[in-house]
């Protein structure tokens, strides 16, 4: 057998299983089990849009040195999976471990010469323990679990408490599932060499972390952020951003003494009705959101743009997918950029906030209801169903308990009765946003008519050029006073100056980390920016001009931010170079590293400079 590596609390481990087989259970339970020992991982799951069948594939990358994106290329490869078996096995690094069922014989051209092959007869071993056909598939995937906890020297308490925690309530599970482990385990601790070259130690790396999804953080932001209205229509993977909404309802939106429901949570006949409801709650003062992805966009765009030059508040939680059309629809992209950024005909602008993880989902979540308010217009937060759907290790959630909510220039009664000329869309700060009123505010003021066709300042129903144009310039000035209380860019500044610089955005942003610490030690230095909002704020364009040459880092085909930079700043497109990848997995590390390194390389080498005179 070839040198096997080596490496402790630093390695990626992948599962090839059939999506249906139970497997996401048991895979599930071998990552949390890292966790406890202390140990920091990020997990990918990939599954199929369809229900059973077809193959799904769940990568958890150990990293004690906190790494939370994807790496890139597998240590070792739990192969359960004979249709996927060539691909599988051609992904595993030189010197990395196959792990399989043994029970039947392979070919040895099924192998590679390069790799550790371990072979344990799984379905023998249940087979022998247990009669029932459904029992055995499902207890195949934790005697596995057993059997890696003895390979990579796993902590087996550990384990068992993971387990125990899994199956609270159903205590009843409990010690048939640790028998299972302990079978697995007891075989490999007897019949391979125990524990490999690639191992977990405990330490104490994760801290106070948490360990959540990006849809449950973003349900959540949004009860703080003072959601009360929901309306939605089923997509992936959006679907659990509405539901953990629900679910935090139910805790903590009842009334405490009558235990009265203080929210109102409606499956629409469609993404169309949804953001309709959205709108009209809003309109009656409710804070309202509909959470979609890419395919629900495309139908809500003449609503959008009624909520747009209406300016009515609204929230929509984008999580994105690959598309056109139904594309993959469980697989991850950021393609939703110029979508969302334009949505509607006609000239509409939408601001966007762009979270790097479920911490960010959380804050953005709830800032995205004030800032709604604030600047009366649609707001979308853009998830993708990286951060949406996959657990993540990330800092606690903070909160201000003194934190007021920001409803904008909303005028009540005595307002109305003092202000001496109220137009619903004046411009009286010079901001770009007007004064509003809620429907019933005044017996007699403040009343108005919502339409999505043109009218004047105080909302009477026009045709005339003059005051459409002078709506429309007015509407531009809100969207550039959108800057300054979005969220602004975050830079990091490389350890020598660079010439070069490196714009992303998102998910992207955890493989991110880790290519720009490989890239210094190969002597490419890059100052980086990650932006969070759109509109840019001041500070993009000037990043971009402080440099030759910046990368673009993006998860689509048609470098949908590059296009809006290029659109919005005036940037010369030459300036800005794509780094693009979409075919649907989270990008990583190893991508924008290769894909960065040569030409990267080749711009920080000074030129010579012509002798003077």
């Amino acid at each position: 057998m070839p040198q096997g590596l080596t490496a402790t609390n630093d390695f990626v481990v992948k599962f090839a299983n059939v999506n249906g087989s139970g497997s996401a259970s048991a895979n599930g339970l071998f990552a949390k089990s890292i966790l406890r020992m202390g140990v920091p991982i990020a997990s990918r799951n990939i599954f199929p849009s369809n229900i059973q069948g077809l193959p799904t594939w769940f990568e958890v990358r150990v990293s004690e040195a906190g790494h939370m994106g994807r790496r890139g290329g597998v240590d070792m490869m739990v192969a359960m999976n004979p249709q996927t078996w060539d691909r599988d096995v051609a992904e595993i690094e030189p010197g990395g471990y196959l792990f399989y069922d043994s029970t039947r014989p392979m070919p040895k051209s099924k192998f590679r010469d390069d790799i550790n092959v371990i072979g344990v007869p799984l379905t023998e071993i249940t087979n022998n323990a247990y009669s029932d056909p459904r029992q055995r598939q499902l207890f195949k995937n934790i005697v596995y679990l057993g059997a890696l906890s003895a390979l990579l020297d796993m902590d087996v308490e550990a384990v068992k408490a993971s387990i125990a925690a899994q199956f609270k309530g159903k205590e009843k599970l409990v010690p048939a599932n640790f028998a299972a482990l302990e079978m697995g385990r007891e075989w490999a601790q007897a019949n391979l060499a125990c524990p490999i070259g690639l191992r977990l130690k405990a330490a104490d790396k994760v801290g106070d972390r948490i360990f959540i999804d990006g849809n449950g953080a973003a349900g959540l932001g949004a009860v703080y952020g003072g959601a009360t209205v929901c309306a939605w229509y089923p997509i992936t993977p959006s679907t659990s951003l509405a539901e953990a909404f629900e679910k935090y309802c139910t805790r903590l939106r009842k009334d405490p003494e009558t235990g009265a429901k203080r929210y109102a949570i409606v499956q629409a006949e469609d993404e169309l009705a949804s953001i309709g409801m959205v709108i009209g709650a809003a309109w009656n003062g409710a804070r309202a959101f509909t959470a979609t992805s890419g395919p629900g966009v495309s139908l809500m765009q003449e609503f959008l743009g009624l909520a747009y030059f209406a300016e009515i508040p609204a929230v929509l939680f984008d999580v994105q997918r690959a598309g056109p059309s139904t594309g993959m629809p469980t697989r991850t992209q950021q393609s939703d950029l110029l979508s969302a950024a334009y949505a509607s005909h006609g000239d509409t602008k939408h601001v966007m906030l762009l979270p790097q993880d479920p911490n960010e989902c959380f804050e953005f979540g709830a800032d995205a209801f004030d800032l709604a308010d604030r600047l009366q217009t649609p707001i979308f937060v853009m998830l993708d169903l990286d951060i949406g759907m996959n657990d993540w290790l990330c800092e606690p959630f903070a909160w201000d308990p003194a934190r007021k909510m920001d409803r904008g220039k909303v005028l009540d009664e005595a307002g109305l009765d003092a202000a001496k000329n109220f137009g619903r869309y004046l411009d009286v700060d010079g901001d770009g946003i007007p004064y509003r009123t809620w429907p019933g505010t005044h017996p007699e003021k403040g009343a108005f008519f919502t339409r999505g066709t043109s009218r004047d300042r105080y909302a009477r129903y026009t045709e005339e050029g003059a005051p459409y144009v002078d709506n429309m310039q007015r509407l531009l000035k809100k969207f550039h006073t959108a800057r300054s209380v979005v969220p602004r860019p975050v830079t990091r500044m490389a350890k020598e100056k660079a010439r070069d610089g490196v714009i992303y955005y998102g998910s992207t942003s955890a493989a991110m980390s880790e290519a720009l610490a490989a890239l210094e030690a190969q002597g490419v230095h890059l100052d980086a920016m990650r932006i969070r909002a759109f509109p840019f704020h001041d500070d993009v364009a000037a990043f971009v001009a402080a440099h030759d040459r910046v990368f673009v880092v993006e998860q689509n085909r048609d470098a949908q931010l590059r296009t809006l930079l290029i659109n919005e700043e005036s940037i010369d497109p030459a300036k800005l170079i794509p780094v693009l990848h979409y075919d649907g997995t989270p990008i990583t590390a190893r991508f924008i590293q290769s894909a960065v390194a040569d030409r990267a390389s080749s711009a920080n080498v000074l030129p010579f400079r012509k002798a003077t005179p």
